[in-house]
């Protein structure tokens, strides 16, 4: 398993990755009370319009009145597209009366720790079993 956690004013958000066999499974989460908002699964394949690219095939699954689900999936389909492997995304981000520079925050957090992901070596995700 590999972590890496990112903070921004108040806010601290993480995202934990284990390899399950050849597929990836991950749990991004932080805010006042992390849970679960939304799950994404994303499974490569290629694209029909061009089919030397991977386009990820994403589904999602969104608990009422939560509003993670458009994170899940794009970070979900950003790393099945580069790594050619299933990705399953967990996420939960809740923030107490969270203003919108704190939203846009959460967003470039989350988009750094994607890229922290996909910058490390596939010898640091390892299976939890």
């Amino acid at each position: 398993m590999i972590e890496f956690e990112r903070q921004s004013g108040r806010i601290r958000v993480s995202l934990r990755a284990a390899a399950m066999g050849a597929d990836l499974c991950l749990i991004i989460s932080g805010g006042d009370r992390p849970h679960l908002g939304a799950v994404a699964l994303a499974q490569p394949r290629p694209s029909l319009a061009e089919p030397d690219r991977l386009s990820p095939s994403v589904s999602l699954l969104t608990l009422v009145g939560h509003k993670e689900g458009g994170i899940a999936c794009q970070a979900a389909e950003r790393i099945a597209s580069r790594t050619g492997r299933n990705v399953v995304v967990c996420c939960g981000i809740h923030v107490d009366e969270i203003q919108g520079g704190e939203i846009t925050a959460v967003l470039e957090m989350v988009n750094t720790l994607v890229s922290d992901l996909l910058n490390a070596t596939d010898s640091e995700l390892t299976d939890p079993v």
